[in-house]
Protein backbone atom coordinates (compact mmCIF):
# COMPACT_ATOMS: atom_id res chain seq x y z
CA UNK A 1 0.00 0.00 0.00
CA UNK A 2 1.66 3.41 -1.11
CA UNK A 3 0.93 5.41 1.96
CA UNK A 4 1.55 8.55 0.41
CA UNK A 5 -0.03 7.97 -3.38
CA UNK A 6 -1.06 11.37 -5.18
CA UNK A 7 0.54 13.66 -2.28
CA UNK A 8 2.99 16.42 -2.97
CA UNK A 9 5.77 16.80 -0.29
CA UNK A 10 7.70 20.07 0.41
CA UNK A 11 10.89 18.82 2.27
CA UNK A 12 13.19 20.98 3.70
CA UNK A 13 17.19 19.72 4.23
CA UNK A 14 15.86 16.49 2.21
CA UNK A 15 19.72 16.05 0.68
CA UNK A 16 21.08 13.93 3.39
CA UNK A 17 20.80 12.60 6.50
CA UNK A 18 17.48 12.00 7.77
CA UNK A 19 16.24 14.72 5.67
CA UNK A 20 17.19 12.24 2.43
CA UNK A 21 15.78 8.99 4.56
CA UNK A 22 13.20 10.50 4.15
CA UNK A 23 12.95 11.66 1.14
CA UNK A 24 13.50 8.00 -0.10
CA UNK A 25 10.88 6.40 2.40
CA UNK A 26 8.78 9.38 1.42
CA UNK A 27 8.72 8.38 -2.73
CA UNK A 28 8.51 4.80 -2.39
CA UNK A 29 5.53 5.73 -0.96
CA UNK A 30 4.11 7.64 -4.09
CA UNK A 31 5.09 10.93 -3.14
CA UNK A 32 5.72 13.49 -5.55
CA UNK A 33 8.67 15.36 -3.71
CA UNK A 34 10.02 19.14 -3.50
CA UNK A 35 13.40 18.78 -1.61
CA UNK A 36 14.65 22.13 -0.22
CA UNK A 37 18.24 22.40 0.18
CA UNK A 38 20.83 25.47 0.56
CA UNK A 39 24.13 23.43 -0.91
CA UNK A 40 24.44 22.66 -4.85
CA UNK A 41 26.72 20.10 -4.07
CA UNK A 42 24.70 17.75 -1.82
CA UNK A 43 21.85 18.74 -4.15
CA UNK A 44 23.82 17.18 -6.88
CA UNK A 45 25.20 14.45 -4.60
CA UNK A 46 21.14 13.55 -3.82
CA UNK A 47 20.16 14.08 -7.67
CA UNK A 48 22.72 11.52 -8.39
CA UNK A 49 20.51 8.66 -6.60
CA UNK A 50 16.98 10.10 -6.00
CA UNK A 51 15.82 12.05 -9.45
CA UNK A 52 12.66 11.79 -12.01
CA UNK A 53 10.06 13.70 -12.75
CA UNK A 54 8.23 13.40 -9.58
CA UNK A 55 11.25 15.06 -7.81
CA UNK A 56 12.30 18.72 -7.85
CA UNK A 57 15.45 20.13 -6.26
CA UNK A 58 14.96 23.96 -5.08
CA UNK A 59 17.92 25.40 -3.91
CA UNK A 60 17.04 27.53 -0.77
CA UNK A 61 17.91 28.83 2.71
CA UNK A 62 14.77 28.30 4.92
CA UNK A 63 15.62 31.18 6.79
CA UNK A 64 15.32 33.60 3.52
CA UNK A 65 11.36 34.15 3.41
CA UNK A 66 11.54 35.45 -0.24
CA UNK A 67 13.78 31.94 -0.93
CA UNK A 68 10.60 29.93 0.71
CA UNK A 69 8.30 31.64 -1.23
CA UNK A 70 10.43 31.10 -4.24
CA UNK A 71 10.25 27.43 -3.59
CA UNK A 72 6.79 27.30 -2.59
CA UNK A 73 5.53 28.87 -5.83
CA UNK A 74 7.95 26.55 -7.58
CA UNK A 75 6.73 23.56 -6.19
CA UNK A 76 2.96 24.24 -7.06
CA UNK A 77 3.94 25.26 -10.35
CA UNK A 78 5.65 21.88 -10.85
CA UNK A 79 3.09 19.29 -9.32
CA UNK A 80 -0.08 21.79 -8.61
CA UNK A 81 -0.63 21.45 -5.23
CA UNK A 82 1.32 21.02 -1.60
CA UNK A 83 0.45 18.11 1.24
CA UNK A 84 2.66 17.93 3.17
CA UNK A 85 5.33 20.43 4.76
CA UNK A 86 7.96 18.88 6.61
CA UNK A 87 11.00 20.83 8.29
CA UNK A 88 13.71 19.19 8.25
CA UNK A 89 16.54 21.31 8.03
CA UNK A 90 18.45 22.48 10.22
CA UNK A 91 22.12 22.69 12.20
CA UNK A 92 23.53 21.61 15.64
CA UNK A 93 26.79 24.01 15.90
CA UNK A 94 27.80 25.09 18.41
CA UNK A 95 28.91 22.81 21.01
CA UNK A 96 29.34 25.56 23.51
CA UNK A 97 27.58 26.50 27.03
CA UNK A 98 25.30 29.45 26.58
CA UNK A 99 27.73 32.55 27.63
CA UNK A 100 30.34 31.15 24.97
CA UNK A 101 28.09 31.42 22.31
CA UNK A 102 28.59 34.53 20.04
CA UNK A 103 25.64 36.56 19.14
CA UNK A 104 25.95 35.16 15.47
CA UNK A 105 25.90 31.76 16.78
CA UNK A 106 22.75 32.40 18.34
CA UNK A 107 21.08 33.66 15.73
CA UNK A 108 22.05 31.54 12.63
CA UNK A 109 20.82 28.49 15.15
CA UNK A 110 17.60 30.40 15.98
CA UNK A 111 17.18 31.31 11.74
CA UNK A 112 18.02 28.06 10.19
CA UNK A 113 15.53 25.75 13.15
CA UNK A 114 12.86 27.97 13.98
CA UNK A 115 12.29 30.93 11.56
CA UNK A 116 12.98 28.18 9.11
CA UNK A 117 9.56 26.88 10.42
CA UNK A 118 7.81 30.52 10.29
CA UNK A 119 8.97 30.76 6.84
CA UNK A 120 7.80 27.30 5.28
CA UNK A 121 4.20 27.97 6.95
CA UNK A 122 3.82 31.69 6.49
CA UNK A 123 4.51 31.18 2.65
CA UNK A 124 3.21 27.55 2.56
CA UNK A 125 0.09 27.90 4.71
CA UNK A 126 -2.57 28.63 1.80
CA UNK A 127 -1.70 25.74 -0.29
CA UNK A 128 -1.98 23.33 3.01
CA UNK A 129 -5.50 24.71 3.56
CA UNK A 130 -6.63 24.01 0.00
CA UNK A 131 -5.46 20.12 0.65
CA UNK A 132 -6.30 19.68 4.63
CA UNK A 133 -2.80 18.67 4.47
CA UNK A 134 -0.08 18.63 7.61
CA UNK A 135 2.74 20.02 8.57
CA UNK A 136 6.01 17.63 10.16
CA UNK A 137 9.02 19.09 11.87
CA UNK A 138 11.95 17.53 13.29
CA UNK A 139 13.13 18.48 16.96
CA UNK A 140 14.84 16.50 18.92
CA UNK A 141 14.20 14.98 22.52
CA UNK A 142 17.32 16.97 24.34
CA UNK A 143 13.96 19.70 23.68
CA UNK A 144 12.76 18.30 26.88
CA UNK A 145 15.60 16.63 28.64
CA UNK A 146 18.53 19.48 27.89
CA UNK A 147 22.06 18.73 26.23
CA UNK A 148 25.25 19.90 28.17
CA UNK A 149 27.18 22.59 26.02
CA UNK A 150 24.00 23.01 23.68
CA UNK A 151 22.08 25.36 25.39
CA UNK A 152 21.32 27.32 22.06
CA UNK A 153 20.36 23.97 20.06
CA UNK A 154 18.11 22.76 22.73
CA UNK A 155 16.39 25.98 23.10
CA UNK A 156 15.12 25.93 19.19
CA UNK A 157 13.89 22.41 19.47
CA UNK A 158 11.92 23.40 22.60
CA UNK A 159 10.74 26.51 20.90
CA UNK A 160 9.59 23.71 17.61
CA UNK A 161 7.88 22.24 20.11
CA UNK A 162 5.79 24.81 21.33
CA UNK A 163 4.86 25.91 18.02
CA UNK A 164 4.08 22.52 16.88
CA UNK A 165 1.58 22.41 20.02
CA UNK A 166 0.04 26.37 19.43
CA UNK A 167 -0.02 25.50 15.26
CA UNK A 168 -1.96 22.48 16.08
CA UNK A 169 -4.68 24.35 17.98
CA UNK A 170 -4.23 27.44 15.22
CA UNK A 171 -5.09 24.93 12.22
CA UNK A 172 -7.02 21.93 13.45
CA UNK A 173 -10.34 23.95 12.25
CA UNK A 174 -9.01 23.73 9.19
CA UNK A 175 -8.46 20.24 8.98
CA UNK A 176 -4.37 20.93 9.29
CA UNK A 177 -2.27 18.48 11.74
CA UNK A 178 0.61 19.51 12.84
CA UNK A 179 3.29 17.11 14.67
CA UNK A 180 6.94 16.59 15.07
CA UNK A 181 9.71 13.82 15.33
CA UNK A 182 11.76 14.01 18.08
CA UNK A 183 15.34 11.63 17.73
CA UNK A 184 17.92 10.38 19.81
CA UNK A 185 20.76 10.06 18.72
CA UNK A 186 20.72 9.01 14.58
CA UNK A 187 23.93 8.39 12.45
CA UNK A 188 24.10 11.38 10.29
CA UNK A 189 26.78 13.54 8.79
CA UNK A 190 25.50 16.13 11.41
CA UNK A 191 25.90 13.65 14.22
CA UNK A 192 29.42 12.64 12.55
CA UNK A 193 30.79 16.40 12.60
CA UNK A 194 29.15 16.82 15.90
CA UNK A 195 30.83 13.96 17.24
CA UNK A 196 34.40 15.05 15.84
CA UNK A 197 33.70 18.40 18.32
CA UNK A 198 33.31 16.62 21.68
CA UNK A 199 35.55 16.98 24.54
CA UNK A 200 36.53 13.30 24.21
CA UNK A 201 35.61 12.31 20.42
CA UNK A 202 36.90 8.55 20.53
CA UNK A 203 34.26 7.72 23.62
CA UNK A 204 31.41 9.02 20.93
CA UNK A 205 29.97 5.65 19.44
CA UNK A 206 29.59 4.16 22.67
CA UNK A 207 28.35 7.19 24.53
CA UNK A 208 25.24 6.62 21.59
CA UNK A 209 24.58 3.52 21.99
CA UNK A 210 24.36 3.46 25.76
CA UNK A 211 21.86 6.40 25.29
CA UNK A 212 19.04 4.27 23.81
CA UNK A 213 17.33 1.03 25.75
CA UNK A 214 17.99 -0.58 22.76
CA UNK A 215 21.74 -0.87 22.51
CA UNK A 216 22.31 1.02 19.85
CA UNK A 217 22.32 4.25 17.87
CA UNK A 218 20.50 4.03 15.12
CA UNK A 219 20.79 5.10 11.14
CA UNK A 220 18.23 7.55 10.08
CA UNK A 221 15.58 5.16 8.11
CA UNK A 222 13.96 4.48 11.80
CA UNK A 223 13.10 7.86 11.61
CA UNK A 224 12.31 8.25 7.92
CA UNK A 225 9.41 5.29 8.82
CA UNK A 226 8.19 7.30 11.82
CA UNK A 227 7.82 10.20 9.67
CA UNK A 228 5.98 8.62 7.07
CA UNK A 229 3.38 7.39 9.45
CA UNK A 230 2.51 11.13 10.92
CA UNK A 231 2.42 12.65 7.84
CA UNK A 232 -0.06 9.70 6.29
CA UNK A 233 -3.64 8.87 6.64
CA UNK A 234 -2.91 6.20 9.14
CA UNK A 235 -1.96 9.42 11.53
CA UNK A 236 -5.25 11.40 10.43
CA UNK A 237 -6.89 11.33 14.66
CA UNK A 238 -3.00 12.53 15.72
CA UNK A 239 -2.26 16.33 16.31
CA UNK A 240 0.00 18.01 18.49
CA UNK A 241 1.88 14.98 19.37
CA UNK A 242 5.58 16.01 19.84
CA UNK A 243 6.56 12.00 18.80
CA UNK A 244 9.86 10.21 20.06
CA UNK A 245 11.55 7.74 18.11
CA UNK A 246 14.59 7.69 20.48
CA UNK A 247 14.72 3.82 21.90
CA UNK A 248 13.89 5.48 24.82
CA UNK A 249 16.67 7.83 25.58
CA UNK A 250 14.60 9.94 27.95
CA UNK A 251 13.59 7.57 30.85
CA UNK A 252 16.22 8.23 32.45
CA UNK A 253 19.26 6.32 34.13
CA UNK A 254 20.19 2.93 34.03
CA UNK A 255 22.60 0.77 36.10
CA UNK A 256 22.67 -2.18 34.29
CA UNK A 257 24.30 -1.53 30.75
Amino acid sequence: MQLLKDKVVFLTGGTEGIGFECAKVFRAAGAQLSIIANCHESIERANEKLNGDDVLYVKADVSKGDEIKNAIEKTVERFGKINVIHNNAGISDPSKPLHETTEEEWGRLFDVNVKGLYNTTRYGINELIKTKGNILSTSSITAEIGQDIHAAYTATKGAINSLTKSMSIDYAHLGIRVNAIAPAGVWTPMLRNWSSQQPDPSSIEKYLDNIHLLGYCPEADVIADACLFLISEQARFITGCIMPVSAGAELGYRTNK
